[in-house]
């Protein structure tokens, strides 16, 4: 399958924000009351699709007007077309750095979303080039995200070097080993991400204030998501330290929420906002994330922000109190709306 051009990038502009990592294509299903069990056939009451997996943290930066520049594996299918097409035609990331895999199919997920959970089912395969072999050649950035894996990769020492401030996350250890050798790989990282769950296995302690005291003297910025509860922060950079409570907002889709968190506090760190600002920004960039389908479609962007602000934000003593920093720091232009997830119903 022929791939269509992409937009050339000027060698002088480095981008702001450096990603590598898996794309998957994304079915998300929502409105059951229910799981399904073998032999049963349920209907649901939505469904959305679009890019997912490193993608969420791409279209989540893109949409902040951040130059995003993504390295991933796509296959030689619809799939893999449908994702470039959204990716670099749609929202202006740059896949220069990206390989089309010939005969390799592009990984597909099945996301069953209940509440504030959701349950997977994935088809695909290891892709065909290593996150260090897509790597080899990017360009330094101001920022860089990077989910942590039980193996170093070669790629962030250089990244780190060049002055590039890493952002990290970690995934769940479905061994439940949580090797503590993970954590060396925060001596290369300008802050780590984790939920409150991999962080307390990670550091083998007994609650998120534990874990954040561990970790804050593993890496400068320590931040560590509590879902519904908020997050908890401290930045030795500054001496900063922050709990915020999260948006109170109804859930239809948490797929990736997290990545969306995740892009929205490094938007806000190359800002150089106070860290109670960075956590606030975040948790409500999520918080709008999941009235949406899908993790990388349903992020709000400044647009999504705006919007919730003239028309929600400011109106409530509250919200005006804990979100008025946004006032001063949103955009006079937020942009065009942003592409949401194609769904059913179309009234959604």
């Amino acid at each position: 399958m022929a791939e269509p051009p992409l937009p050339e990038v000027p060698a002088e502009a480095l981008p702001d924000v450096l990603l590598t990592g898996l794309l998957f294509y994304d079915l998300v299903l929502t409105g059951l009351d229910r799981p399904p069990t073998p032999g049963e056939e349920i209907w649901t009451g939505g469904m959305g699709c679009g890019p997912g997996g490193i993608a969420n943290l791409a279209v989540a930066a893109a949409r902040y007007g951040l130059t995003t520049s993504l390295a991933t594996v796509l296959g030689d299918d619809f799939y893999g077309a449908y994702c470039r097409d959204v990716l670099a035609r749609r929202e202006g990331i740059d896949l220069s750095l990206s390989r089309t895999a010939p005969g390799w199919s592009t990984p597909v997920t099945v996301s069953i979303a209940r509440g504030d959970d959701r349950a997977l089912l994935t088809h695909g395969q290891e892709p065909p080039y290593a996150q260090d072999e897509l790597m080899r050649g990017a360009p330094a950035a101001r920022a860089a995200v990077v989910h942590l894996g039980a193996e170093p990769q070669e790629w962030l020492g250089k990244a780190a070097a060049s002055g590039t401030r890493i952002f990290a996350d970690v995934g769940w250890d479905p061994t439940e080993r949580w090797p503590t050798e993970l954590l060396d790989q925060l001596a290369l990282c300008h802050a780590f991400l984790p939920n409150k769950g991999e962080a307390m296995s990670y550091t083998r302690t007994d609650s998120p204030a534990a874990a954040l005291a561990r970790l804050a003297d593993l890496v400068p910025v320590a931040v560590i998501t509590l879902g519904r509860e908020g997050a908890l922060a401290v930045d030795q950079t500054t001496g900063e330290h922050a709990r915020v409570e999260a948006l109170d907002t109804e859930v239809l889709d948490a797929t990736g929420a997290g990545d969306v968190f995740g892009a929205s506090f490094v938007a806000a760190s190359l800002g150089g906002w106070p860290l109670a600002d960075r956590l606030r920004f975040a948790g409500l960039a999520a918080g709008l994330s999941v009235g949406r389908h899908g993790g990388a479609l349903a992020a709000p962007g400044w647009y999504g922000i705006d919007r919730w602000w003239r028309t929600t934000g400011r109106k409530d003593l509250g919200l005006r109190r804990a979100y008025g920093f946004l006032a001063d720091r949103l955009p006079a232009d937020p942009g065009p709306p942003v592409h949401h997830a194609p769904v059913t119903p179309h009234t959604l």
